[in-house]
């Protein structure tokens, strides 16, 4: 699987400071969307080295999408930074995708209420670029999780 947009490590974060992740067990979970419209299963298996979910970047773009990285955030595998989870809250991911249609824009406007808030730019660059190196060292490819007892 590919490095995703640096902009889905924040997207990832912003879904754990607003309680979107449900645990099923150790390496299953189901993340909601910002907007609540669209649950994804994700399972991870950090010691296969394999990951799923039915997200659109990770089923049609083939990157690591962010709820992959959030599981992996959750089961402490990926570093958390807590003051920036906390200035994550709330934000309304699937609209400003949609209204700005890049993700370097709404990156720019993030870094922008950020600053507002004490954090840095730089500070949030370099917590990406960390989460993006681990993700690159773990190495994941994409497995459809085992199928669970009622799905037999």
């Amino acid at each position: 699987m590919r490095l995703p947009p640096r902009i889905k490590v924040l997207e990832a974060l912003g879904a754990i400071a607003d309680g979107r992740i449900e645990l099923r067990g150790d390496n299953e979970a189901v993340v909601t969307s910002s907007e609540g419209d669209r649950r994804y299963r994700v399972y991870v298996d950090v010691a296969r080295r394999v990951a799923y979910s039915d997200d659109n970047g990770t089923i049609y773009r083939g990157y690591v999408g962010y709820p992959i990285i959030s599981l992996l955030m959750l089961k402490g595998v990926l570093p958390i930074d807590e003051q920036l989870k906390g200035a994550l809250r709330g934000i309304p991911w699937r609209r400003l995708n949609e209204q700005y249609k890049r993700y370097e824009a709404v990156m720019e406007l993030l870094k922008r209420e950020l600053s507002e808030k004490g954090i840095e730019p730089s500070r949030v660059d370099k917590y990406i670029d960390l989460v993006l190196a681990e993700l690159k060292r773990l190495g994941l490819k994409f497995a459809k999780p085992p199928a669970s007892p009622g799905e037999r």
